[in-house]
């Protein structure tokens, strides 16, 4: 099988050393190919050209950022996705049961065992995890520009950005259309898409039982005040939100998000944009490749 591995500089956990470990770890684990350091921005078009040349397998090497990116590319082709978590958040490898460990990962992709997932789409814009209107996106613009501007550690730019997110805090008035059927104006602080079903239980938050079931989860946010919507948001993060918290619909294939506003700011497996509505959100059953355990 022909492969080609990605590694998003940006993405990386692992040091300077991080393409002769990663070369290392393909070759114990019997794949063969080649191993590129690829920038964010080029990780697509690098990922289209390798199946245009013939590769029958694409690794991507960093968090959920690059797997996302290299994934997009491969819609549509015969190619399968490899993922080596390296990343700070790895939420696509931790649902698909894949090892944290470099080397154990490269050995689930050298077993040579396919599942084939859904893909969720924004517009034309492939998502894996999930997306989001309202305050999220405007937190996680914050905190990677502070990364980026002003070189501050994540956990110091995520404790501000968070504070400056909920000084911020607004309701964005959203018209929803699920399914082509009724739609629904509501004021809301924020909306999730999420690729599948995403549990709230206790102990479970956050994560998947299947990207396989060909649904969109989509969460409202109820409208509330400033600290109604930071206590939601604790009991979210420990699992145990209310029913007055949110609404959580279930089994959508199709979600159409108007608002009068001329541009909303989006985030889409944690990369943010500004998007003109209406916004398509849609499923994509059985559209990705990917080595993962069974």
């Amino acid at each position: 099988m022909k492969a080609v591995t990605l590694v998003n500089p940006g993405g990386r956990r692992a040091g300077d050393d991080i393409l002769d470990r990663v070369a290392a770890a393909l070759r114990a684990a019997g794949i063969a190919g080649d191993v590129e350091l690829v920038a964010g921005d080029r990780l697509a078009a690098r990922a289209r050209a390798a199946t245009d040349a013939g590769a029958e397998l694409v690794i991507a090497a960093g968090g959920d950022g690059t797997v996302s990116a290299v994934a997009g590319a491969l819609v549509g082709t015969r190619a399968a996705l490899g993922i080596l978590p390296l990343g700070t958040l790895n939420h696509l490898a931790r649902d698909l049961g894949i090892p944290f460990d470099l080397g154990q990962a490269a050995a689930v992709i050298g077993a040579g065992q396919q599942r084939v997932i859904d893909v969720a789409r924004l517009n034309d814009r492939i998502f894996v995890n999930n997306s989001a209107i309202g305050l999220y996106p405007l937190f996680v613009a914050d905190r990677e520009g502070q990364e980026q501007r002003l070189g501050r550690s994540k956990r110091l730019s995520m404790f501000v950005a968070g504070l400056r997110t909920l000084a911020r805090f607004h309701h964005h008035r959203l018209t929803l259309t699920v399914d082509e059927g009724r739609s629904e104006t509501i004021e809301t602080p924020l909306l999730f898409v999420g690729n599948n079903d995403y549990r709230l239980d206790l102990g479970s938050a956050g994560q998947r039982d299947s990207i396989s079931d060909a649904r969109l989860s989509v969460i409202v946010m109820r409208r509330m005040g400033r600290a109604g919507f930071f206590i939601a948001m604790l009991r979210a993060l420990a699992g145990r939100s209310l029913p007055g918290d949110m609404i959580k619909l279930d089994d959508v294939q199709r979600l159409t998000v108007a608002s009068r506003r001329s541009c909303l700011t989006v985030s889409s497996d944690g990369e943010t944009e500004r998007l003109a509505p209406p916004l398509d959100y849609r499923i994509d059953p059985a559209a990705l490749r990917v080595m993962a355990p069974g």
